[in-house]
């Protein structure tokens, strides 16, 4: 063993992961030694991790999101902390174990914060020692971000954006200015030594406020997938914005434009904009302003291409009937973008990683 860690170079692998398969078919994505260390300098700097640094472990570990948690410790001698599973069904008793274990850090799905800002968890503990809030894999909606905000307004949130072919996180934002519940969260900025590239469908660099293909290079980017060249060669691939020697991009299918602050922000996925009604619709815009509802806990939003209906799914407040929310919808999308199909749900299917199911929904719902 140790003459094989003695051979080892910084472009070897440091393991294989597979993708939970929410946007596709699950793959086995290579990540390499430079990867990690690229990400977890970063990390560690731009967080200020040092071994005060008390950290809460959500993710399992067949989940990316763990790399920060594990690698933050050895790092730095931080302490980890692996929260028992079972706390997370429960957001009262799962704020009051992080207050036991004096937990200053955290890096959450989203869904996992919802929860407690649903459940109103942080009016039930006497005390919460959280300093720093990190969240990723899905969009965190303001609404619930403003509740922890007015509740820890002294702590540290950040939003953490990236797929798991560039090594967890690509881009950052440190959440400081004020935001109403109906604006969309920035993805921000890029992570130190990446570098992020906003293409049309022509290959072309976006100008302006034009939404396009977020495309990332740097020493982040994984190696490819396991046994899939033919996959591999079609999302990682030459930078159409270089032709004078090889550089490498990875395209991650994800829409996003520049925003007024030269923030990037995130739409939604290319595979989830449609065409209705003779109109371009990203779902994840409906989803935006869904969350922004008084009485909708949790929301998400699918088309059915056979039937061409925009379908909702949501928990919430029983009282909250259908013409209710489109009515409360009206002044915020127009009446294109208003779902076709309202569905209540007790709660949301999530897939192993804690983030909304889609696939399940759209099989049990859609297709049955």
């Amino acid at each position: 063993m140790l003459g094989r860690l003695d051979g080892l170079i910084d472009t070897d692998p440091i393991y294989i992961i597979h993708t939970s398969g929410s946007t596709g078919t699950p793959k086995g994505v290579v990540i390499s030694h430079k990867g990690v260390i690229n990400y977890i300098d970063w990390a560690v700097a731009c967080f200020d991790i040092s071994p005060k640094e008390i950290i809460g472990s959500q993710s399992p570990f067949y989940f990316d999101n763990s790399t920060l948690d594990i690698y933050l410790c050895l790092a730095t001698a931080a302490t980890l902390v692996i929260i028992p599973e079972h706390h997370f069904a429960f957001p009262v008793k799962l704020m009051e174990y992080v207050a036991s274990k004096n937990i200053n850090f955290v890096f959450w799905v989203p869904s996992v914060l919802i929860n407690v800002a649903n459940t109103k968890a942080l009016d039930h503990v006497d005390t919460c020692p959280l300093e720093k809030v990190l969240f990723a894999g899905e969009a965190m909606p303001n609404k619930h971000l403003n509740y922890w905000r007015s509740k820890l307004p002294d702590a540290l949130f950040a939003n953490l954006y990236g797929p798991t072919e560039i090594t967890v996180d690509c881009t950052y934002y440190k959440v400081e200015r004020a935001f109403e519940d109906s604006e969309r969260l920035p993805i921000g900025f890029p992570c130190r030594n990446a570098d992020v590239l906003i293409l049309n469908e022509e290959n072309q660099e976006v100008t302006g406020s034009e939404m396009g293909e977020l495309c990332v290079r740097g020493s982040s980017i994984a190696l490819g997938y396991w046994n899939d060249a033919a996959k591999s060669d079609q999302v990682f691939t030459q930078n159409p914005l270089n032709n004078h020697y090889f550089d490498r991009i990875y395209r991650t299918g994800d829409l996003v434009y520049i925003n007024e602050y030269n923030e990037i922000i995130y739409v939604g996925r290319k595979d989830t904009q449609i065409k209705y009604m003779g109109y371009r619709i990203e779902l994840g815009e409906i989803e935006t302003a869904l969350l922004s509802l008084s009485g909708i806990h949790n929301s998400c939003v699918i088309y059915n291409s056979d039937r061409k209906e925009i379908t909702m799914f949501y928990e919430g407040s029983s009282d909250l009937g259908k013409a209710t929310i489109r009515k409360e919808l009206a002044p915020l999308l127009p009446k294109y973008m208003i779902p076709t199909k309202i569905i209540m749900l007790e709660q949301l299917p999530l897939n192993k990683n804690g983030k909304i199911d889609r696939k399940t929904l759209a099989a049990e719902w859609l297709h049955s």
